[in-house]
């Protein structure tokens, strides 16, 4: 639980390895700053060294709030982080590949900065409505933005998880960035896809309306997707903005 004389943040995570995978490659966090998912890629357990190594580097965030501007601080340990995954790469061959979304948030007393790349989500649920307040960096979606696919169709779409964006050993860094007012009655998801491509939107507004307890929403969440065959790693966080004592 994190506060200030305004707010008081209330978070909980939760990661499964779902029901066909042998290892979880998924890493998450969840702090009195910093809220993260990353799903890593690669197999061998080459995606499990590349999410642990993101969120890892992102962690040190999670201290007392930097000196500089939340976005900038965000993007310097995003930067950190695929410096660490080219080394690891550079020293062992068998990394070469390795990969991982990342979707975080730091909060700074009253706003988050939100960063995301990949097919992770963050989901805002405020006043009554869920929102999706990322765009998935996949193939589908980039022909749902042409105008060449439905969002139906894309959801079937057997290659609906194709990345055209993550963070890897290439260097290249290229997230999507953004500040977010926070209020109170907020709350906020944040989850791999293999939550948020088993458990539709009115699922997730359902749990997220339903459970004070945010431990209890998580446990509900997971259970959700297992129930819906558990096909991939499943991980979430759950937070949600108090008004203050």
């Amino acid at each position: 639980m994190s506060n200030n004389a305004s707010f008081t943040l209330r978070y909980a995570a939760r990661t499964d390895v779902g029901l066909r995978r042998q290892q979880n490659e998924d890493s998450v966090y969840a702090g009195p700053r910093l809220l993260a998912v990353a799903d890593g890629m690669g197999g061998h357990s080459h995606g499990e060294v590349a999410s642990a190594t993101v969120i890892a580097a992102l962690s040190v965030l999670d201290a007392d709030p930097p000196g500089g501007e939340p976005l900038g601080a965000m993007e310097a340990a995003i930067t950190e982080a695929v410096r660490r995954l080219k080394d690891m790469a550079e020293r062992d061959p068998k990394l070469t590949g390795m990969g991982t979304t990342l979707t975080a948030m730091l909060w700074d007393g009253d706003r988050f900065a939100l960063a995301h790349i990949g097919d992770s989500r963050a989901y805002m649920l405020r006043e009554g409505y869920l929102y999706q307040i990322t765009r998935d960096h996949t193939l589908v979606q980039s022909l749902v933005d042409d105008g060449q696919m439905t969002a139906e169709q894309a959801a079937a779409h057997p290659r609906r998880s194709l990345l055209m964006r993550a963070l890897g050993g290439s260097g290249s860094v290229d997230p999507d960035l953004s500040m977010r007012e926070a209020k109170p009655g907020d709350r906020y998801l944040i989850c791999s896809d293999g939550l948020s491509g088993v458990v539709g939107p009115q699922a997730l507004h359902e749990t997220l309306t339903s459970f004070d307890d945010l431990g209890a929403a998580a446990d509900r969440l997971i259970a959700l997707a297992r129930d819906g065959g558990g096909p991939d790693n499943i991980s979430c966080v759950v937070c949600a903005v108090d008004a203050g004592a």
